[in-house]
């Protein structure tokens, strides 16, 4: 499963997928056609968890440049 963002004019994908007892999720940036990994990795006990998880380390990141 996969959300889209808009952050600061980049365009994001927020991959997650099954992982042990509860999901991961994993951040790319869309650049044109290519994507490219962004390097951050978030779990959760849900796929909600995760995703929001991995929202903030997003943000956090976006905001140190």
């Amino acid at each position: 499963m996969a959300k889209q963002l808009e952050l600061q004019g980049r365009h994001f994908w927020i991959l997650s997928e099954p992982h042990e007892s509860g999901w991961k999720a994993s951040v790319v940036e869309m650049k044109g056609e290519e994507q490219e990994a962004v390097g951050i990795d978030a779990t959760g006990e849900t796929r909600g968890a995760a995703d929001d998880a991995a929202k903030r380390k997003l943000r956090r990141l976006l905001q140190a440049y």
